[in-house]
């Protein structure tokens, strides 16, 4: 007897570590909206145009949010079990950037915006032993 359960069932089950298979993840895209963060809050502290003030602010949030997102997907979809045994550090550092991710939004710090970007770049390291960038990155044409 046929069912809708026996219909939906897939004929086929595919395994994979990430949502697709490596070859597409990159800490410079959650960098470059901290690198945004950074920027923005810098123009908010040199500006007393209260109507500008509130658009930095309003952006600064919709940045930092992609910037987490990256992040988050990085950490659940490029790394292995392997590189947390190369990394012990590794779900640690991962955490500190997301929760200092909060705090950017959460202030109009400098400081704050810089310490994310310095945890982006340790994640980068991570990232970078681990192959990535041959994984990921595509050639520049030869000139």
């Amino acid at each position: 007897m046929l069912t809708l359960r026996s219909l939906l069932r897939p004929t086929r089950v595919v395994d994979a570590h990430c949502d697709i298979p490596c070859g597409i993840y990159d800490p410079a895209q959650a960098r470059i909206e901290a690198e945004s963060c950074y920027n923005i809050i810098k123009k908010y502290n040199d500006s007393d145009d209260e109507v500008f003030r509130t658009r930095c602010i309003q952006v600064k949030e919709e940045r930092a949010e992609l910037a987490k997102h990256h992040i988050d997907v990085l950490w659940s979809d490029y790394f292995k079990p392997e590189h947390l045994e190369k990394y012990p550090d590794l779900h640690q550092t991962f955490w500190q950037a997301a929760k200092q991710v909060s705090q950017v939004k959460h202030t109009m710090n400098l400081d704050d915006a810089k310490k994310l970007l310095d945890l982006i770049d340790q994640i980068d390291e991570m990232w970078r032993a681990t192959g990535g960038p041959e994984k990921t990155r595509v050639q520049a044409a030869a000139v």
